[in-house]
């Protein structure tokens, strides 16, 4: 079965410069890992209620600790993860200070095979990077979404459309 995710790309505009929120995972398995590794807030889908808007305003909730920012979406599409997942992708406008943002918890054993359960933040940073920068960081499957951003941006009709 083909696994979906659903997520929000936060931008916002500093001096006139665009800038994206992108989220670094938390755990033990991405502790030293930097460039490569950062994300839309984003999560699973329920196949029982395979509402992929909801979806993504849920688990920005869990990962930033914040709900939307109020405003159009822009829908960004969908883009093909390394490992199969589908994530569908939608941006906003916000601006949210990272120092108020929190995550949700996931606990599972670890080490492995110790048979202790640990607890572990989903996300432990949260940073907004320009365009540029954000490539470097972001998974290289998701940096499609910030061309699409960049170019729904350069389109004004395209930020008139969209759900609120």
């Amino acid at each position: 079965m083909t696994r979906t995710s659903a997520g929000i790309l936060l931008y916002r505009h500093r001096q006139g410069v665009l800038e994206v929120l992108l989220v670094h995972p938390g755990g033990p398995f991405y502790g030293n890992k930097d460039q490569g590794n950062w994300s839309i807030p984003k999560g699973e889908v329920d196949p029982a209620d395979p509402d992929y808007e909801q979806t993504a305003r849920r688990e920005f909730l869990e990962e930033v600790g914040h709900p939307v920012p109020a405003g159009h979406l822009i829908d960004l599409g969908s883009i093909l993860q390394k490992g199969g997942k589908t994530v569908y992708a939608w941006a906003i406008e916000g601006d949210i200070d990272p120092k108020t943002m929190s995550s949700n918890f996931i606990e599972f054993e670890w080490p492995p095979f110790s048979g202790r359960v640990k607890r572990f933040p989903e996300v432990d940073k949260w940073v907004y990077f320009g365009p540029e920068r954000a490539r470097l960081y972001i998974k290289d499957k998701q940096a499609p979404l910030l061309d699409r951003l960049e170019a729904a941006l350069a389109a004004p009709d395209a930020l008139n459309e969209g759900t609120e």
